[in-house]
């Protein structure tokens, strides 16, 4: 089975997001392209001990969990209606996208999201970063099991009861929450002084970061493709 995504008529569930307390954003589409734009917010659900700090620039709900998120901000989720698998194990990600980014050390990965007996386990494909350049380029992700090429996001000190650890292959095997193109890691730098560890508080909630520091840019994603196995 092939799922396909060209904007065509919308973000087909695709959509941003502001923050934890505003929730998701829409994409702004053109030419049948989606464009997401700088300044992102920063992800602080995954701060030290967690694997860091991520921009999120798309994402797209894989499984159906009505009224969670605004139907006017994502539109139709072509993924769910289509009945795609949530099977990634094995399966060939396609897409073709362009950009001009300054990524102050961050890269453009893939994160697969599953839940399983009340955790939500993130997964991100660090062995196949995607490059974001000024010419558009059709790029290719294995979405393969092999620990080598992964990253678990694991969790901040205070979500562990929500976010943490299952097996690689358990999450590939029934991505049921979303996937998401993120940029990663990224360098937050309070602007000021901290009482206590910054990572314990949550950046541009809690202080005021530089942003210089972050990545900025704006990314335009033309297509997206799934060749599941």
């Amino acid at each position: 089975m092939r799922y396909h995504e060209g904007f065509d008529d919308g973000p087909g569930g695709w959509y941003g997001w502001v923050s934890n307390a505003q929730g998701p954003k829409p994409l702004e589409i053109r030419d049948s392209c989606a464009i997401t734009r700088s300044p992102w917010w920063i992800d602080y659900n995954h701060a030290p001990p967690g694997a860091g700090y991520m921009h999120l620039l798309y994402a797209l709900n894989t499984g159906g969990r009505p009224g969670e998120y605004q139907r006017e901000v994502e539109g139709p989720n072509r993924f769910i209606a289509a009945g795609c698998s949530t099977n990634f194990a094995g399966a060939q990600v396609s897409v073709r996208l362009r950009g001009e980014m300054e990524m102050r050390g961050a890269r453009m990965y893939l994160l697969c999201q599953a839940q399983h007996d009340g955790i939500c386990s993130g997964w991100l494909l660090t062995g196949q970063p995607l490059e974001i350049t000024t010419d558009w380029s059709e790029q290719t992700l294995s979405v393969r099991p092999e620990p080598t090429d992964w990253t678990c996001l694991g969790s901040r000190h205070d979500r562990a009861d929500f976010y943490g650890y299952l097996p690689l292959q358990r999450v590939l095997a029934d991505v049921n929450v979303d996937i998401l193109f993120v940029l990663h890691p990224l360098d937050i730098a309070p602007m000021g002084p901290l009482a206590g560890d910054p990572h314990r508080l949550r950046p541009e909630r809690d202080y005021p970061v530089w942003r210089g520091r972050l990545p900025e840019g704006y990314v335009l994603l033309d297509h997206v493709d799934i060749d599941f196995a």
